[in-house]
Protein backbone atom coordinates (compact mmCIF):
# COMPACT_ATOMS: atom_id res chain seq x y z
CA UNK A 1 0.00 0.00 0.00
CA UNK A 2 2.55 2.57 0.90
CA UNK A 3 4.50 1.58 -2.62
CA UNK A 4 1.19 2.52 -4.19
CA UNK A 5 1.12 6.25 -2.36
CA UNK A 6 4.72 6.52 -2.86
CA UNK A 7 4.59 5.92 -6.75
CA UNK A 8 1.65 8.66 -7.04
CA UNK A 9 3.08 11.22 -4.91
CA UNK A 10 6.19 10.63 -7.34
CA UNK A 11 3.97 10.93 -10.25
CA UNK A 12 2.32 13.88 -9.06
CA UNK A 13 5.52 15.84 -8.33
CA UNK A 14 6.53 14.73 -12.10
CA UNK A 15 3.59 15.94 -13.23
CA UNK A 16 4.43 19.76 -11.89
CA UNK A 17 8.10 19.86 -13.15
CA UNK A 18 6.34 18.95 -16.77
CA UNK A 19 4.13 21.34 -15.96
CA UNK A 20 0.98 18.44 -17.26
CA UNK A 21 -0.90 19.02 -13.80
CA UNK A 22 -2.76 21.94 -15.21
CA UNK A 23 -6.35 20.59 -16.44
CA UNK A 24 -9.35 23.14 -17.59
CA UNK A 25 -12.01 24.08 -15.20
CA UNK A 26 -15.25 24.40 -16.61
CA UNK A 27 -18.80 25.02 -14.52
CA UNK A 28 -22.07 23.48 -14.48
CA UNK A 29 -24.85 24.67 -16.94
CA UNK A 30 -27.45 22.49 -16.42
CA UNK A 31 -28.34 19.66 -14.07
CA UNK A 32 -30.70 16.57 -15.24
CA UNK A 33 -30.19 14.21 -12.41
CA UNK A 34 -27.34 12.09 -12.59
CA UNK A 35 -26.31 13.72 -16.20
CA UNK A 36 -24.85 17.16 -16.11
CA UNK A 37 -23.78 19.67 -19.01
CA UNK A 38 -20.77 21.77 -18.31
CA UNK A 39 -19.17 24.83 -20.23
CA UNK A 40 -15.79 25.75 -20.68
CA UNK A 41 -13.56 22.18 -20.60
CA UNK A 42 -12.23 22.90 -24.03
CA UNK A 43 -9.42 20.10 -23.58
CA UNK A 44 -11.14 17.32 -22.65
CA UNK A 45 -11.69 13.79 -24.06
CA UNK A 46 -14.45 11.27 -24.25
CA UNK A 47 -14.33 9.23 -21.67
CA UNK A 48 -11.93 11.21 -19.53
CA UNK A 49 -12.18 11.41 -15.72
CA UNK A 50 -13.85 14.48 -14.17
CA UNK A 51 -14.41 16.28 -10.53
CA UNK A 52 -16.90 18.03 -9.45
CA UNK A 53 -15.52 20.12 -7.16
CA UNK A 54 -16.23 18.21 -3.86
CA UNK A 55 -19.73 16.92 -4.88
CA UNK A 56 -18.95 14.11 -6.95
CA UNK A 57 -17.18 12.17 -9.82
CA UNK A 58 -18.50 11.32 -13.56
CA UNK A 59 -17.02 11.01 -17.26
CA UNK A 60 -17.37 12.56 -19.96
CA UNK A 61 -19.87 10.87 -21.64
CA UNK A 62 -20.43 13.29 -24.84
CA UNK A 63 -18.86 16.36 -26.21
CA UNK A 64 -21.04 19.26 -27.97
CA UNK A 65 -19.82 22.24 -29.96
CA UNK A 66 -19.98 24.49 -26.85
CA UNK A 67 -20.35 22.28 -24.18
CA UNK A 68 -19.93 18.34 -22.89
CA UNK A 69 -22.27 16.06 -20.89
CA UNK A 70 -21.03 14.03 -17.98
CA UNK A 71 -22.25 11.00 -16.29
CA UNK A 72 -21.95 11.25 -12.55
CA UNK A 73 -20.94 8.00 -10.79
CA UNK A 74 -20.06 9.60 -7.33
CA UNK A 75 -21.84 12.15 -5.77
CA UNK A 76 -21.12 13.09 -2.24
CA UNK A 77 -23.55 16.48 -2.23
CA UNK A 78 -26.45 18.01 -4.58
CA UNK A 79 -24.75 19.26 -7.56
CA UNK A 80 -25.68 22.62 -8.55
CA UNK A 81 -25.79 25.15 -11.82
CA UNK A 82 -22.29 27.06 -11.11
CA UNK A 83 -20.52 24.25 -9.67
CA UNK A 84 -17.12 23.90 -11.12
CA UNK A 85 -15.96 20.99 -12.95
CA UNK A 86 -12.50 19.99 -13.29
CA UNK A 87 -11.05 17.95 -15.80
CA UNK A 88 -8.19 15.43 -14.93
CA UNK A 89 -6.79 14.26 -18.36
CA UNK A 90 -6.84 10.87 -16.92
CA UNK A 91 -9.26 8.04 -18.73
CA UNK A 92 -12.04 7.24 -16.06
CA UNK A 93 -10.98 3.48 -14.97
CA UNK A 94 -12.19 0.52 -13.05
CA UNK A 95 -10.28 -1.06 -10.24
CA UNK A 96 -9.39 -4.82 -10.49
CA UNK A 97 -7.90 -6.88 -7.23
CA UNK A 98 -7.04 -10.43 -7.46
CA UNK A 99 -8.10 -10.80 -4.22
CA UNK A 100 -11.87 -10.22 -5.58
CA UNK A 101 -12.27 -14.05 -6.10
CA UNK A 102 -15.14 -15.05 -3.87
CA UNK A 103 -16.48 -11.67 -3.29
CA UNK A 104 -19.16 -9.00 -4.43
CA UNK A 105 -17.02 -6.11 -5.84
CA UNK A 106 -17.94 -2.74 -7.67
CA UNK A 107 -16.50 -0.91 -10.41
CA UNK A 108 -14.51 0.94 -7.56
CA UNK A 109 -13.02 -1.78 -6.09
CA UNK A 110 -14.80 -2.15 -3.26
CA UNK A 111 -16.18 -5.77 -1.01
CA UNK A 112 -20.02 -4.73 -0.95
CA UNK A 113 -20.54 -7.37 1.52
CA UNK A 114 -17.69 -5.88 3.94
CA UNK A 115 -17.76 -2.27 2.60
CA UNK A 116 -14.03 -2.26 2.46
CA UNK A 117 -11.78 -1.67 -0.71
CA UNK A 118 -9.07 -4.14 -1.44
CA UNK A 119 -5.07 -2.87 -0.78
CA UNK A 120 -3.66 -4.89 -3.55
CA UNK A 121 -5.27 -3.34 -6.70
CA UNK A 122 -4.63 -2.22 -9.83
CA UNK A 123 -6.79 0.09 -12.39
CA UNK A 124 -7.52 -1.51 -15.64
CA UNK A 125 -9.58 -0.05 -18.72
CA UNK A 126 -13.29 0.03 -18.59
CA UNK A 127 -13.37 -1.56 -21.95
CA UNK A 128 -10.09 -2.63 -23.95
CA UNK A 129 -9.86 -2.80 -27.36
CA UNK A 130 -11.36 -5.66 -29.04
CA UNK A 131 -9.08 -9.15 -29.85
CA UNK A 132 -8.21 -9.13 -33.49
CA UNK A 133 -9.28 -11.99 -35.28
CA UNK A 134 -5.89 -13.14 -36.35
CA UNK A 135 -5.05 -13.72 -31.99
CA UNK A 136 -8.37 -15.46 -31.82
CA UNK A 137 -8.85 -19.67 -32.78
CA UNK A 138 -11.54 -21.90 -33.20
CA UNK A 139 -13.75 -23.05 -30.47
CA UNK A 140 -13.50 -26.63 -30.24
CA UNK A 141 -13.45 -27.51 -26.39
CA UNK A 142 -16.95 -28.49 -24.84
CA UNK A 143 -18.17 -25.94 -21.93
CA UNK A 144 -19.93 -28.24 -19.96
CA UNK A 145 -23.41 -27.01 -18.00
CA UNK A 146 -23.91 -30.21 -16.38
CA UNK A 147 -27.37 -30.26 -18.07
CA UNK A 148 -28.26 -32.73 -20.16
CA UNK A 149 -30.71 -31.13 -22.68
CA UNK A 150 -27.82 -28.61 -23.10
CA UNK A 151 -24.61 -30.71 -23.20
CA UNK A 152 -26.45 -33.09 -25.27
CA UNK A 153 -28.76 -31.56 -27.47
CA UNK A 154 -27.49 -27.58 -27.98
CA UNK A 155 -23.80 -27.99 -26.51
CA UNK A 156 -21.47 -25.22 -25.85
CA UNK A 157 -17.84 -24.50 -26.39
CA UNK A 158 -15.19 -22.70 -24.68
CA UNK A 159 -14.96 -19.15 -26.12
CA UNK A 160 -18.44 -19.48 -27.33
CA UNK A 161 -21.44 -16.75 -26.75
CA UNK A 162 -24.35 -18.85 -26.03
CA UNK A 163 -27.75 -16.63 -24.74
CA UNK A 164 -30.34 -17.73 -22.44
CA UNK A 165 -33.39 -15.83 -23.23
CA UNK A 166 -37.23 -16.59 -21.45
CA UNK A 167 -39.83 -15.05 -19.39
CA UNK A 168 -39.51 -13.74 -16.12
CA UNK A 169 -39.33 -16.61 -13.71
CA UNK A 170 -38.54 -19.51 -16.11
CA UNK A 171 -35.28 -20.57 -14.60
CA UNK A 172 -33.06 -18.25 -16.66
CA UNK A 173 -30.69 -17.21 -13.35
CA UNK A 174 -30.40 -20.80 -12.56
CA UNK A 175 -29.09 -22.66 -15.69
CA UNK A 176 -26.14 -20.27 -15.45
CA UNK A 177 -25.56 -20.66 -12.00
CA UNK A 178 -26.24 -24.71 -12.75
CA UNK A 179 -22.83 -23.66 -15.07
CA UNK A 180 -20.96 -22.30 -12.89
CA UNK A 181 -21.18 -24.57 -10.07
CA UNK A 182 -20.66 -27.15 -12.65
CA UNK A 183 -17.08 -25.59 -13.47
CA UNK A 184 -15.79 -26.40 -10.05
CA UNK A 185 -16.51 -30.23 -10.84
CA UNK A 186 -15.06 -30.30 -14.26
CA UNK A 187 -11.76 -28.31 -12.26
CA UNK A 188 -11.70 -31.13 -9.61
CA UNK A 189 -11.57 -33.78 -12.57
CA UNK A 190 -9.53 -31.99 -15.43
CA UNK A 191 -7.32 -29.88 -13.47
CA UNK A 192 -7.67 -27.34 -15.65
CA UNK A 193 -7.75 -23.31 -14.47
CA UNK A 194 -11.10 -21.70 -14.73
CA UNK A 195 -12.35 -18.22 -13.18
CA UNK A 196 -16.42 -17.40 -13.50
CA UNK A 197 -17.77 -14.30 -13.75
CA UNK A 198 -21.06 -13.48 -12.21
CA UNK A 199 -22.37 -9.65 -13.74
CA UNK A 200 -25.38 -8.69 -12.07
CA UNK A 201 -26.90 -5.32 -13.65
CA UNK A 202 -29.61 -3.90 -11.79
CA UNK A 203 -30.78 -6.56 -9.37
CA UNK A 204 -31.96 -6.23 -5.52
CA UNK A 205 -29.60 -6.33 -2.98
CA UNK A 206 -31.66 -9.51 -1.71
CA UNK A 207 -31.58 -10.91 -4.95
CA UNK A 208 -27.27 -11.03 -5.05
CA UNK A 209 -26.89 -12.23 -1.75
CA UNK A 210 -29.68 -15.14 -2.42
CA UNK A 211 -27.03 -16.24 -5.83
CA UNK A 212 -24.25 -15.35 -3.34
CA UNK A 213 -25.17 -18.11 -0.91
CA UNK A 214 -26.45 -20.57 -3.35
CA UNK A 215 -22.79 -20.52 -4.85
CA UNK A 216 -21.35 -20.19 -1.19
CA UNK A 217 -23.30 -23.42 -0.06
CA UNK A 218 -21.71 -25.23 -3.27
CA UNK A 219 -18.24 -24.36 -2.76
CA UNK A 220 -18.40 -22.36 -6.43
CA UNK A 221 -16.87 -19.10 -4.80
CA UNK A 222 -13.97 -20.13 -4.78
CA UNK A 223 -13.17 -19.44 -8.62
CA UNK A 224 -15.89 -17.15 -8.93
CA UNK A 225 -16.08 -13.50 -8.79
CA UNK A 226 -19.44 -11.57 -8.31
CA UNK A 227 -19.25 -7.73 -10.12
CA UNK A 228 -22.75 -6.27 -9.31
CA UNK A 229 -24.63 -3.04 -9.93
CA UNK A 230 -27.99 -3.34 -7.65
CA UNK A 231 -30.98 -1.61 -8.56
CA UNK A 232 -29.49 1.81 -6.36
CA UNK A 233 -26.90 2.63 -8.07
CA UNK A 234 -27.22 5.32 -10.56
CA UNK A 235 -27.43 4.42 -14.37
CA UNK A 236 -23.77 4.88 -15.28
CA UNK A 237 -22.80 2.85 -12.68
CA UNK A 238 -24.87 0.64 -13.79
CA UNK A 239 -24.30 0.75 -17.77
CA UNK A 240 -20.42 0.45 -17.51
CA UNK A 241 -21.16 -3.08 -15.24
CA UNK A 242 -21.07 -5.40 -17.74
CA UNK A 243 -18.17 -3.68 -19.40
CA UNK A 244 -15.70 -3.64 -15.92
CA UNK A 245 -16.74 -7.52 -15.74
CA UNK A 246 -15.69 -8.27 -19.15
CA UNK A 247 -12.09 -6.19 -18.58
CA UNK A 248 -11.95 -8.46 -15.43
CA UNK A 249 -12.45 -11.51 -17.51
CA UNK A 250 -10.47 -10.94 -19.76
CA UNK A 251 -7.44 -10.32 -16.89
CA UNK A 252 -7.66 -13.83 -16.92
CA UNK A 253 -8.27 -15.03 -20.10
CA UNK A 254 -4.46 -13.22 -20.74
CA UNK A 255 -2.94 -15.52 -17.74
CA UNK A 256 -4.18 -18.41 -20.41
CA UNK A 257 -7.34 -19.26 -18.25
CA UNK A 258 -10.58 -20.34 -19.10
CA UNK A 259 -13.57 -17.70 -17.92
CA UNK A 260 -16.97 -18.08 -17.88
CA UNK A 261 -19.07 -14.61 -17.96
CA UNK A 262 -22.87 -14.54 -17.04
CA UNK A 263 -24.52 -11.49 -17.75
CA UNK A 264 -27.69 -10.83 -16.46
CA UNK A 265 -29.54 -9.49 -17.86
CA UNK A 266 -28.71 -7.65 -20.81
CA UNK A 267 -32.49 -6.36 -21.46
CA UNK A 268 -32.35 -4.47 -18.07
CA UNK A 269 -29.00 -3.45 -19.33
CA UNK A 270 -30.43 -1.71 -22.73
CA UNK A 271 -33.35 -0.02 -20.90
CA UNK A 272 -31.22 1.95 -18.56
CA UNK A 273 -28.69 3.05 -21.72
CA UNK A 274 -32.40 4.37 -23.32
CA UNK A 275 -32.58 5.67 -20.06
CA UNK A 276 -29.35 8.07 -19.92
CA UNK A 277 -29.38 8.45 -23.87
CA UNK A 278 -32.81 10.16 -23.44
CA UNK A 279 -31.88 12.01 -20.44
CA UNK A 280 -28.42 13.36 -22.39
CA UNK A 281 -31.28 14.66 -25.20
CA UNK A 282 -29.82 11.99 -27.83
CA UNK A 283 -32.27 11.50 -30.58
CA UNK A 284 -34.31 8.15 -29.71
CA UNK A 285 -34.80 5.86 -32.41
CA UNK A 286 -37.15 2.57 -32.61
CA UNK A 287 -38.55 2.10 -29.10
CA UNK A 288 -37.13 4.84 -27.63
CA UNK A 289 -33.88 3.34 -27.91
CA UNK A 290 -31.09 5.43 -29.47
CA UNK A 291 -28.98 4.57 -32.73
CA UNK A 292 -26.25 2.43 -30.92
CA UNK A 293 -28.27 0.40 -29.25
CA UNK A 294 -26.85 -2.64 -31.12
CA UNK A 295 -23.21 -1.36 -30.98
CA UNK A 296 -23.64 -1.45 -27.67
CA UNK A 297 -24.28 -5.36 -27.05
CA UNK A 298 -22.27 -6.06 -30.28
CA UNK A 299 -18.60 -4.99 -28.84
CA UNK A 300 -19.52 -6.13 -25.29
CA UNK A 301 -20.32 -9.82 -26.90
CA UNK A 302 -17.59 -9.40 -29.19
CA UNK A 303 -15.40 -10.11 -26.42
CA UNK A 304 -16.25 -14.29 -25.73
CA UNK A 305 -12.90 -15.75 -27.82
CA UNK A 306 -10.45 -18.36 -28.04
CA UNK A 307 -7.36 -16.45 -27.35
CA UNK A 308 -4.32 -17.89 -29.39
CA UNK A 309 -2.48 -18.67 -25.82
CA UNK A 310 -5.13 -21.06 -24.39
CA UNK A 311 -6.89 -18.99 -22.65
CA UNK A 312 -11.16 -18.52 -23.67
CA UNK A 313 -14.00 -16.26 -22.13
CA UNK A 314 -17.45 -18.14 -22.54
CA UNK A 315 -20.14 -15.94 -22.26
CA UNK A 316 -23.76 -16.59 -21.19
CA UNK A 317 -25.98 -13.38 -21.80
CA UNK A 318 -29.29 -13.31 -20.65
CA UNK A 319 -32.05 -11.57 -21.80
CA UNK A 320 -36.02 -11.18 -20.34
CA UNK A 321 -38.85 -11.47 -22.67
CA UNK A 322 -42.32 -10.52 -22.43
CA UNK A 323 -45.07 -12.93 -23.15
CA UNK A 324 -42.68 -15.54 -24.47
CA UNK A 325 -41.82 -12.89 -27.02
CA UNK A 326 -38.09 -13.23 -28.54
CA UNK A 327 -38.89 -11.30 -31.61
CA UNK A 328 -38.70 -7.82 -29.52
CA UNK A 329 -36.11 -5.27 -30.56
CA UNK A 330 -33.25 -6.12 -28.26
CA UNK A 331 -33.62 -10.16 -27.85
CA UNK A 332 -33.20 -10.06 -31.98
CA UNK A 333 -30.39 -7.87 -31.78
CA UNK A 334 -28.66 -9.92 -28.98
CA UNK A 335 -29.82 -13.51 -31.27
CA UNK A 336 -28.31 -12.00 -34.09
CA UNK A 337 -25.18 -11.22 -32.69
CA UNK A 338 -24.45 -14.91 -30.13
CA UNK A 339 -23.68 -17.80 -31.43
CA UNK A 340 -27.13 -19.59 -30.64
CA UNK A 341 -30.05 -19.24 -28.03
CA UNK A 342 -30.99 -21.52 -25.30
CA UNK A 343 -35.10 -20.52 -25.37
CA UNK A 344 -36.68 -21.15 -21.83
CA UNK A 345 -40.86 -21.45 -21.97
CA UNK A 346 -43.20 -20.43 -19.16
CA UNK A 347 -45.43 -23.65 -20.60
CA UNK A 348 -42.86 -25.95 -20.53
CA UNK A 349 -41.82 -24.78 -16.70
CA UNK A 350 -45.66 -24.78 -15.28
CA UNK A 351 -45.82 -28.64 -16.74
CA UNK A 352 -42.60 -29.27 -15.01
CA UNK A 353 -40.26 -29.95 -17.14
CA UNK A 354 -36.95 -28.29 -15.43
CA UNK A 355 -35.07 -26.61 -17.11
CA UNK A 356 -38.06 -25.46 -19.30
CA UNK A 357 -35.94 -25.31 -22.89
CA UNK A 358 -38.18 -24.98 -25.46
CA UNK A 359 -35.91 -27.50 -27.75
CA UNK A 360 -37.92 -26.73 -30.68
CA UNK A 361 -36.21 -23.13 -30.81
CA UNK A 362 -33.27 -23.43 -29.23
CA UNK A 363 -30.47 -23.90 -31.29
CA UNK A 364 -26.37 -24.08 -30.84
CA UNK A 365 -24.86 -22.76 -33.72
CA UNK A 366 -21.12 -24.48 -33.24
CA UNK A 367 -23.07 -27.82 -32.66
CA UNK A 368 -20.95 -31.05 -32.93
CA UNK A 369 -17.87 -29.20 -33.52
CA UNK A 370 -17.96 -28.87 -29.52
CA UNK A 371 -18.61 -32.48 -28.56
CA UNK A 372 -16.17 -35.07 -28.30
CA UNK A 373 -17.35 -38.37 -30.80
CA UNK A 374 -19.31 -40.43 -28.74
CA UNK A 375 -21.25 -37.61 -27.58
CA UNK A 376 -21.96 -35.52 -31.01
CA UNK A 377 -23.09 -39.47 -32.47
CA UNK A 378 -25.63 -39.90 -29.66
CA UNK A 379 -26.72 -36.10 -29.41
CA UNK A 380 -27.70 -35.95 -33.23
CA UNK A 381 -29.79 -39.19 -32.87
CA UNK A 382 -31.46 -37.78 -29.52
CA UNK A 383 -32.56 -34.09 -31.10
CA UNK A 384 -33.74 -36.08 -34.51
CA UNK A 385 -36.36 -38.17 -32.32
CA UNK A 386 -36.92 -35.93 -30.14
CA UNK A 387 -37.77 -32.93 -32.04
CA UNK A 388 -39.43 -35.09 -34.41
CA UNK A 389 -42.23 -36.35 -30.82
CA UNK A 390 -42.52 -32.73 -30.24
CA UNK A 391 -43.96 -32.15 -33.76
CA UNK A 392 -45.90 -34.63 -33.40
CA UNK A 393 -47.12 -34.48 -30.04
CA UNK A 394 -48.44 -30.76 -31.21
CA UNK A 395 -50.59 -32.77 -34.06
CA UNK A 396 -51.98 -35.62 -31.41
CA UNK A 397 -51.81 -34.59 -28.30
CA UNK A 398 -55.19 -35.03 -27.69
CA UNK A 399 -55.66 -38.11 -29.84
CA UNK A 400 -56.63 -41.42 -28.63
CA UNK A 401 -53.52 -44.26 -28.09
CA UNK A 402 -55.66 -47.17 -29.30
CA UNK A 403 -56.81 -45.56 -32.25
CA UNK A 404 -52.89 -44.68 -33.52
CA UNK A 405 -50.72 -46.82 -35.78
CA UNK A 406 -48.27 -49.54 -33.53
CA UNK A 407 -45.16 -47.15 -35.15
CA UNK A 408 -46.62 -44.16 -34.19
CA UNK A 409 -47.65 -45.65 -30.44
CA UNK A 410 -43.38 -46.67 -30.21
CA UNK A 411 -42.96 -42.90 -31.13
CA UNK A 412 -44.65 -41.43 -28.67
CA UNK A 413 -44.04 -43.31 -25.93
CA UNK A 414 -39.96 -43.11 -26.33
CA UNK A 415 -40.90 -39.48 -27.11
CA UNK A 416 -42.11 -39.32 -23.59
CA UNK A 417 -39.06 -41.39 -21.91
CA UNK A 418 -36.62 -39.32 -23.72
CA UNK A 419 -38.54 -35.54 -22.06
CA UNK A 420 -38.77 -37.64 -18.48
CA UNK A 421 -34.31 -38.52 -18.83
CA UNK A 422 -34.06 -34.49 -20.12
CA UNK A 423 -35.84 -33.50 -16.63
CA UNK A 424 -33.02 -32.32 -13.84
CA UNK A 425 -33.26 -30.98 -10.63
CA UNK A 426 -31.31 -27.62 -10.16
CA UNK A 427 -27.67 -28.22 -8.74
CA UNK A 428 -27.83 -31.59 -10.02
CA UNK A 429 -25.07 -31.68 -12.92
CA UNK A 430 -24.39 -34.91 -14.98
CA UNK A 431 -21.15 -36.05 -16.19
CA UNK A 432 -21.09 -36.60 -20.12
CA UNK A 433 -20.44 -40.37 -19.11
CA UNK A 434 -23.87 -39.98 -17.07
CA UNK A 435 -25.14 -38.04 -20.03
CA UNK A 436 -24.32 -41.26 -22.15
CA UNK A 437 -25.13 -44.03 -19.83
CA UNK A 438 -28.99 -42.41 -19.35
CA UNK A 439 -29.40 -41.65 -23.15
CA UNK A 440 -28.43 -44.99 -24.80
CA UNK A 441 -31.27 -46.55 -24.24
CA UNK A 442 -33.03 -44.36 -27.14
CA UNK A 443 -30.02 -44.69 -29.42
CA UNK A 444 -31.69 -47.80 -31.37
Amino acid sequence: MSTHIENLVNKKIEQIKNKENVFDSGKVINVKDYIIEVTGLENVGFFEKVIIWEKGMGYINQIKEHSVIVAIVKQNAPIQVGDIVNATGEQFKAIFAEEGLGRIVDLFGIDLLTGRAFEKFKYINIENPTIPIMDRRAVKRPMLTGIAGIDLIYPIGKGQRQLIIGDKRTGKTQIALDAIVNQGKEMRKTGDDIVCVYIAVGKTKKEIKNIYNELLKRNALSYTTMCVSTNDETPPVASLTPYVGLSIAEEYMHQGKDVLVVIDDLKKHADIYREISLISGRTPGREAYPADIFYLHARLLEKGCQYKNGGSITILPIVETKGGDITDYISTNIISITDGQIVLSEKEYSRGNKPAINYGVSVSRLGGAVQDEEMKKLGAVIRRKFLSYLETKEVYELANMDEMSEELRNKMKQGRKIQEALKQQKFSPLSPSEIQERFEPFKD
